[in-house]
């Protein structure tokens, strides 16, 4: 046993030791973290986890490949088609042929559409959430988040940037989350994930249009509207693209919506999902 909250249960699938939060039962929805420096899925999802699956329902938060408490080999090579192996060995290990949902924040939203247009068969609807996905014009947030130097003054930086509530950014916090992202091995991998030139790296995430309108499920998309991060006209892009599309957009947030907007993120992503 550990007091570390971010560590769950560990199960090795697609050859990595992976760590993941497995809290309720019922229906499944996976949630898929982001990719800022020392992120973690219990980082990402504290605050929402056990209020929706007090909603009836099983909520499943790994630690994708190369992040948090899951296993960083020094020879694999992050990309988008390693991330959906991995998730989908985790997703049958768990769940089997059951159907499932996805919540993606950030990366993990372009990892969700990414998994539904390879495996449509295995996924019954979609919470995306400052979501990249698709390719857009690389902001200078977003390249400051990728070419993260470790420092804890670079952390609050980061995190002053992802928050539009400053008082959430506290000393303590970007130390906590700079000591998170220097742990063995998981500086590196970071560092290995999204190299120069940037643009190209979000370009690899990215799904084809076409791919996204193909869409044939129910899909949430929420966004902050004073995001930094990822421009708002990207969930607006989404929203055209997704033929069953709903658009939530909060005002006075940043990139963090279910974090700073964590009560009515859980009622309306609970709504949706129950």
């Amino acid at each position: 046993m550990t007091d570390n909250p971010e560590i769950g249960q560990e199960i090795t699938v697609a050859g990595l030791r992976t760590n993941y939060h497995d809290i309720g039962t019922g229906r499944p929805v996976f949630f898929i973290h982001g990719s800022g420096p020392g992120v973690s899925s219990w980082a990402n999802w504290r605050l929402n986890l056990q209020a929706i699956a007090d909603r009836g329902l099983r909520c499943i938060a790994p630690d994708m490949a190369g992040f948090g408490y899951t296993e960083a080999p020094a020879d694999l090579r992050f990309t988008r088609e390693i991330w959906v192996d991995h998730f989908h060995a985790l997703v049958e290990a768990l769940v089997g042929d059951e159907q499932i949902a996805i919540v993606g924040n950030s990366f993990g939203g372009a990892i969700a559409l990414a998994y539904a247009i390879r495996y449509p068969e295995r996924v019954d609807r979609l919470v995306l959430m400052g979501a990249v996905g698709l390719d857009f014009p690389i902001t200078a947030e977003l390249d400051r988040v990728w070419g993260h130097v470790a420092t804890p003054e670079n952390m609050r930086a980061l995190m002053q940037i992802f928050a539009y509530d400053q008082s959430l950014v506290s000393d303590d916090l970007a130390e906590l989350r700079h000591r998170a992202s220097i742990r063995p091995g998981v500086m590196e991998a970071f560092a290995a994930m999204f190299p120069e030139p940037r643009q190209q790296a979000l370009r690899a995430l990215a799904s084809d249009e076409a791919d996204v309108a193909g869409i044939a499920v129910p899909a949430l998309i929420l966004h902050g509207s004073d995001d930094r991060v990822i421009p708002v006209e990207v969930s607006h892009r989404l929203f055209a693209l997704l033929p069953k599309a709903e658009l939530h957009l909060f005002r006075g947030c940043g990139h963090w919506t279910q974090i700073e907007k964590a009560r009515r993120f859980n009622q309306i992503a609970g709504d949706f999902l129950a």
